[in-house]
């Protein structure tokens, strides 16, 4: 991830920058997770020897394959978190597992997202502009697995299937309390092109209408005949956190920048604010949505 770090840096336990106030690179948060999972399972193993296990045992006990054990063990998947906290309870390891529960989480998340992922988890709010494709905090298993499918270079079906339990684990912020304000514009074009097949698409309006009838979310549609458009630069975030900082987050093709300074964020609230004055009521959004589905 490119950081674009400026005068709130102090506020976020970061050096101050200087000149542009732009960092490239790599940083050690952006290698893989590799290092995190060998750790893991590492540990795992030790613990499940000095229980007196084999992975076939130890996988009744906590409800997998003994195949699911071994890649675990050898850090080659990434265990979910009901299978660490049942793991840490049948090998009685005191906590030893749980430790590693967060840094296990986000190794689950590309590394250009890992820092979001964290912020995004953590939010009071985000307002999130979507222009290429559903935004991952609506989107069905279906969805995301049949844009997963799209990548290129092709990724395997283990990949495929971390990648949606990833997602969709993102979504566990509804659930929060208190609830973040959660806004959402999403460009009219998106809702049309048919990602994984119609079917797949229509299940995915009908999970936009659901979410949106949340009284903590917006839903918005950007129309296709608007003729002012202040956001076709591309999708972003912006995202307020406890401490009552604002940041914003954008991405594109695998590149990902997380704006911290002021200038920049304000210019990314004026672009969101004036196409939540473009776009759709959240009311009439939803009025169109069922319009679409009606359209099958």
């Amino acid at each position: 991830m490119t950081v674009t770090r400026g005068d709130v840096d102090a506020d976020m336990g970061s050096g101050s920058g200087s000149g542009s106030g732009v960092e490239s690179g790599k940083r050690p948060e952006d290698e893989p997770g590799a290092g995190v999972m060998t750790a893991f399972g590492r540990q795992l193993k030790l613990l499940r020897l000095r229980a007196g296990l084999d992975r076939t045992e130890f996988g009744k006990r906590v409800g997998y394959a003994a195949q699911s054990v071994a890649s675990f063990e050898q850090g080659r998947r990434i265990p979910q978190p009901e299978f660490i906290d049942k793991a840490d309870a049948v090998l009685e390891a005191g906590g030893l597992l749980l430790a590693l529960k967060e840094e296990v989480a986000r190794a689950q998340y590309p590394p250009f997202f890992r820092d979001m992922a964290r912020l995004e988890a953590k939010a009071v709010g985000l307002c999130v502009y979507g222009l290429y494709a559903i935004p991952g905090l609506l989107q069905t298993a279906d969805y995301a697995r049949a844009g997963f499918e799209l990548e290129r270079p092709l990724l395997d079906e283990g990949d495929i299937e971390q990648g949606v339990a990833a997602r969709l684990a993102r979504q566990e912020i509804y659930d929060r309390r208190p609830a973040p304000l959660l806004s959402f514009i999403v460009d009219e074009s998106v809702l049309r092109r048919p990602i994984g097949g119609w079917p797949t698409l229509y299940g995915q309006l009908e999970q936009m209408l659901s979410i949106g009838s949340k009284r903590n979310v917006e839903v918005q549609v950007m129309p296709l005949n608007r003729e002012d458009h202040a956001a076709l630069g591309g999708p972003f975030t912006l995202i307020d956190t406890a401490q009552g900082q604002r940041l914003a987050y954008a991405e594109v093709q695998g590149d990902s920048r997380l704006y911290t300074g002021r200038a920049m964020v304000r210019e990314l609230e004026a672009r969101y604010g004036i196409i939540r004055s473009q776009a759709l009521t959240p009311r009439e959004s939803s009025e169109f949505i069922e319009k679409l589905l009606g359209e099958k």
